[in-house]
């Protein structure tokens, strides 16, 4: 095999590379699906590789050993054998985490549902730290939003109607299905962590731009966000917050939302152009790896 097969492994690096550009793109929504659905792609694919160098391993059963022995021309050796074994114990981790994220994801989504009953799609939770989440569908119920009361306490009129506008685009959105494909990609190839971490951003200006509109005061929700944020509430686990990640670019974008755009427009598109070659050049990879191991296959049986 060539080392066509280890190009899927190491390129998500890259991908890494130009979604730190993306994440102050003027379009959050379209980006972060763009690239929640990249890192699933070249997550997929360096898995993929993974598989074909655990398979080599079959080599070494008894009936293909004696069929290498009695070969009147010498066999072609695929990979070496400890890269076969690395690969076959970076499969098994690989499950392993995949199958622990979505244990998790479940677990935190049956602690949101069982937090109580929602009315007219919002749960107000007696507890005095400032936490809004929004909640995904489940258990024949729609999705909701819970609030605490030590958000409705520290937040204004306002600011609380910009707060749950915040939290009703993430579930209008499915930002939690967005959010998965990225964390999920990140549990299967650890180099697209970066990814994951800029997908939450992105999603989370979404909400924010949503929100904007709906209130009619970009520095209402720059305000709120800031007030969440100086609360010291602590984002709940798998929940999407109105104080959640990088709190001080996201007021940035709500308050400077022209700052730098024209010169941002080049590096925003050459990181989207960067983006698609990284993917395609992973998925021509796996794809050459794939021929590789069916002609070695072939010549083994």
């Amino acid at each position: 095999m060539t080392v066509a097969v280890y190009l899927p492994l190491l390129l998500p690096a890259l991908l890494a590379v130009a979604a730190r550009a993306l994440a102050a793109a003027a379009a959050p929504e379209w980006t972060a699906r763009a690239l929640a659905a990249a890192a699933a792609l070249a997550a997929t694919v360096s898995t993929g590789s993974l598989a074909l160098l655990a398979l080599t391993l079959l080599d070494d059963l008894p009936v293909l050993e004696a069929r290498e022995h009695a070969a009147a021309y010498p066999l072609p050796e695929p990979v070496p054998g400890v890269v076969a074994l690395a690969a076959a114990a970076a499969l098994v981790w690989v499950g392993r985490r995949c199958v622990a994220h979505l244990r998790q994801a479940r677990a935190v989504t049956r602690d949101l549902l069982a937090a109580g009953v929602p009315h007219d799609g919002l749960l107000v939770a007696d507890l005095p730290e400032p936490h809004a989440v929004a909640v995904p569908a489940g258990a024949g119920r729609a999705g909701h939003v819970l609030v605490t009361a030590g958000l409705l306490r520290l937040l204004d009129r306002t600011e609380r109607a910009a707060v749950l506008a915040h939290e009703h685009a993430h579930l209008r959105h499915r930002h939690h299905r967005t959010v998965a494909f990225a964390t999920a990609a990140a549990a299967a190839n650890p180099l697209l962590r970066p990814v994951a971490r800029v997908v939450a951003l992105l999603v989370e200006r979404s909400a924010d731009e949503t929100a904007a509109a709906t209130v009619g005061d970009r520095h209402v929700v720059a305000r709120a966000i800031a007030k969440v944020a100086l609360a010291g509430g602590r984002r709940p686990a798998g929940g999407l917050a109105a104080g959640g990640s990088d709190v001080v670019r996201r007021v940035q974008a709500l308050t400077r939302p022209a700052a730098g755009r024209f010169r941002a427009a080049g590096r925003f598109r050459a990181a989207m152009a960067a983006s698609a070659a990284v993917v395609a050049v992973c998925v021509a990879a796996g794809s050459a790896a794939a021929a590789d191991f069916v002609a070695v296959a072939r010549a083994w049986l």
